[in-house]
């Protein structure tokens, strides 16, 4: 970088206090520049008496025509205007950076060179200036602006649509960053962009961005505008402002918390190190079915990506009734933005992509919010997200239920129904706050619930504690809430319209009366606890592997009673007290058996366990809205411990907060080989066999038991239907949601065989329900795997069929094609 100032210039500005500088960056500018100068020069020596001394400093970036002779013309005539040069093109960015360190004003105006903003303007700039402004920025999209000549449509659609982003990501609440007249305070402008680094368009946003971070005000002014002719802007730079927008959000991020997200995301591949060793070939058993269902939900959604298919429906499982997938936890959210890499690489590596990124997303967002609103302390915000992401809840669904782990919405929706209760920009926060609901119900349904009643439960303990704060939040909150609603219930109005009144809806899924916690779980230790974990007891006190919904260990629930003892004075640790107590209670279901007795007692989830949407949510999940809870009251007990002036405190402190802690140290989910899929199917045989509108029908079907026919279909790129399957569907005429098919009486018998290992007298009435159930599946034949009790499921079918089966490729075969 080189700056041409002529020595006596130099003595002269040093020796006299210039109240106003103007900075015009130049490049190939010889034809528009000379009226500018003249313009500029004219208006500052006519309203010297008010402007004071100026001067005006031109930095050409490496022009290559003759913008230096047409600068050197005016300054031999006024020895104020001065050339400052670049030996080569830089961008605009750089171009203003060497002006304005070159500078000596009390107040510094950048403007363009062809001076789209007439230099009058700048008595409208001065104005907010004096008012206490730290800046003044030129506007065309505020009121009172005039645009007297519009750009070409594209370039001005653009450049909405690059504002847009700039408001969104950058600086929030500035409608137009880059109109090119801006006036500055002198010293504050020398820092700005003194410290800034971009080169091209993009420091505007950099500059502001800097003011806004220091606390230093800007006003923006609304200005005439006029389109001039030779603008040096082309549409490929609006791609470059947002790389440099994107380089500036990276450069925001500070260490610890781009450590923190590492962290976090080192800590979901260790968990699932076992299944990214062979993501193909690997299997979670504690999955039990689930891992097939999961990847046959993203494959059938890329599948109806790739073919332009309704994404709410299919008929790939349950042929020929179908699956509602609206009424599934199919994840639109991420199966359809992930189809590509589903289509590319499978949906084994796609579903291990989302799994392990999304968990990591998750705690990062939960340090986000609890950095943002609880403690400023990196270290205590980390403890408390990894707590509250990778609690043994979480852990537990890890296995097998994604839509209950990838949780990165929840912090974010938290978040913006705390910017509602400020009141500040209630119908904007209500719009983003009903995209985020929108978005969340395409995640997961039953989460968006309970993040909901989590949410409730914080505002009722708060608002008992902090009357005034709520009374004074409760205005605002409901107007956001009801412009959040007004956003969302149009778009997703028809797909729940469809989950409930659509193809293979159903009124409700029914769990029994025992899917709520025992107390023990509360208290006790998960299964995949690294150091404290018992399957056995876990196993006991839960519905599967995949529902231990509870199991926080006896040392974290005394560490959190003496911390909430300890920090009671404060308002939100009796919020999140309540929310952790009042969470856990209801939890326990609408019955609570008292443990090592026979007394039961109704548990207060009795009050909505019959009421609509309460009706199909597992109770004992209630428990995760302890998981963020405890965290946010852990992050808060050890920064208050890193504040503690004893060294014995700290010492002692961090103890309680290990042993509270390391027993719930997850260890990697196990894995095991997964079992082949039968060349039948991987090499095309099956294709002689199953003609067009028919279905292959595997024996026994698949069911939420027995899934792998799922992996069958999708290793065949859902090549073939299947009757049967693993999804929630209707049943009767009261169309109760169960879990799987409509039972026939061929696939309950075959199920029975399976299980039973027995193979029961086969008859003509047998074996006409038989031919009644293979002419409603539409099958083309039937199919047996080695597996559980096969060669009774063999000789039940040769029974059914009335012949024997053929092996082939691995698995036997009836043919059901006029008894070839």
């Amino acid at each position: 970088m080189s700056a041409t100032h002529a020595a006596d210039v130099i003595e002269d500005m040093s020796a006299t206090a210039i109240d106003l500088t103007v900075v015009v960056p130049a490049y190939n500018e010889e034809r528009r520049l000379a009226p500018t100068l003249d313009a500029i020069v004219t208006h500052l020596s006519e309203n010297q008496s008010r402007l004071g001394e100026w001067e005006l400093i031109v930095v050409d970036d490496g022009s290559t025509d003759g913008t230096r002779d047409v600068v050197a013309a005016v300054t031999a005539r006024d020895r104020r205007v001065q050339l400052v040069t670049s030996p080569r093109n830089r961008g605009k960015g750089h171009a203003l950076r060497l002006g304005v360190l070159a500078s000596y004003g009390r107040r510094i105006l950048v403007t363009d060179a062809d001076l789209a903003a007439p230099i009058e303007e700048l008595e409208q700039l001065d104005k907010a200036l004096s008012e206490g402004h730290s800046a003044a920025i030129g506007s065309r999209a505020t009121p009172g602006s005039t645009i007297e000549r519009h750009q070409h449509l594209l370039r001005e659609l653009l450049g909405r649509a690059g504002n847009f982003l700039i408001r969104r990501v950058a600086v929030p609440g500035i409608r137009d960053t880059q109109c090119g007249f801006k006036l500055f305070d002198g010293d504050r402008a020398r820092e700005a962009f003194g410290a800034s680094r971009l080169n091209g368009w993009g420091i505007d946003v950099e500059v502001l961005q800097h003011f806004r971070r220091s606390g230093w005000p800007v006003a923006e002014v609304p200005v005439r505008w006029s389109h001039q002719p030779g603008s040096k802007v082309r549409p490929l730079d609006y791609g470059r402002v947002l790389a440099e927008l994107t380089l500036l959000k990276a450069r925001a991020v500070r260490p610890a918390d781009l450590f923190a997200a590492t962290l976090f995301l080192l800590m979901a591949v260790v968990l699932y190190s076992g299944r990214w060793a062979d993501p193909d070939n690997r299997y979670l058993p504690d999955s039990l079915q689930d891992q097939n269902q999961w990847e046959w939900f993203f494959t059938v959604t890329a599948d109806n990506v790739r073919h332009l298919h309704n994404p709410l429906f299919t008929t790939f499982q349950n042929f020929p009734d179908g699956v509602n997938l609206m009424a599934n936890t199919v994840m639109l959210g991420l199966s359809v933005p992930f189809a590509p890499i589903t289509l590319l690489f499978g949906p084994a590596i796609a579903l291990s992509l989302v799994m392990t990124l999304g968990l990591a997303a998750t705690g990062a967002a939960w340090y986000w919010l609890i950095v943002k609103h609880v403690v400023r302390h990196r270290g205590a915000a980390f403890v408390g997200a990894a707590l509250a992401a990778f609690a043994p809840p979480m852990i537990s669904h890890a296995n097998a239920h994604p839509n209950f782990m990838i949780l990165f919405m929840v912090p974010l929706i938290i978040d913006r129904a705390l910017r509602l209760c400020t009141g500040a920009r209630v119908v904007r926060d209500g719009i983003v706050l009903g995209l985020m609901a929108t978005y969340q119900i395409f995640l997961g349904e039953e989460p968006l619930l309970l993040a909901a009643m989590g949410m409730v439960l914080f505002a009722l303990g708060y608002a008992a504690v902090r009357r005034e704060v709520a009374k004074a939040a409760r205005r605002p909150l409901l107007k956001g809430l009801a412009v959040a609603g007004a956003v969302c219930l149009p778009l997703v109005a028809f797909p729940l319209y469809w989950q409930f009144a659509g193809p293979q809806s159903y009124e409700s899924v029914l769990h029994g009366d025992n899917a709520g916690n025992s107390p023990l779980a509360l208290i006790s230790f998960a299964e995949r606890s690294l150091l404290a974990g018992n399957a056995e007891n876990a196993n006991a006190l839960s519905l599967n592997p995949t529902e231990q919904n509870a199991f926080y260990g006896w040392p974290l629930a005394a560490f959190i009673f003496a911390v909430v003892i300890r920090l009671w004075e404060r308002a939100v640790v009796k919020a999140l007290a309540f929310t952790v107590l009042a969470a856990a209670l209801l939890s326990l279901g609408p019955k609570v058996r008292i443990p090592l007795t026979d007394t039961v007692l109704p548990g207060p989830w009795a009050l909505v366990s019959d009421k609509p949407l309460f009706e199909s949510v597992i109770e004992g999940r209630v428990a995760m809205i302890c998981a963020p809870a405890l965290g946010m009251l852990v992050a808060l007990a050890i920064e208050r411990l890193l504040r503690a002036r004893g060294a014995a405190t700290q010492y002692f402190g961090a103890l309680a907060v290990a042993a509270a802690l390391l027993p719930l140290v997850p260890a990697p989910l196990k894995t095991v080989d997964r079992v082949a899929v039968p060349a039948f199917f991987t090499d095309g045989t099956w294709k002689s066999y199953v003609g067009e509108g028919e279905s292959l029908v595997p024996v026994p079907l698949p069911d939420p038991g027995n899934a792998e026919a799922l992996h069958w279909q999708t290793a065949a790129d859902l090549a073939f239907k299947l009757p049967g399957g693993y999804f929630n569907g209707p049943y009767g005429e009261d169309r109760v949601g169960i879990y799987g098919a409509s039972p026939r009486h061929t696939s309950n018998l075959l199920r029975d065989v399976r299980y039973s290992g027995t193979v029961p007298v086969i008859g003509e009435n047998w074996q006409a329900q038989a031919r009644k159930d293979f002419a409603f599946w539409k099958a083309g034949a039937l199919v047996l795997a080695p597996g559980t009790n096969q060669d009774e499921l063999r000789v039940t079918v040769d029974k059914l069929v009335g012949r024997p089966g053929k092996w082939t490729h691995g698995v036997w075969v009836w043919d059901l094609h006029d008894g070839k």
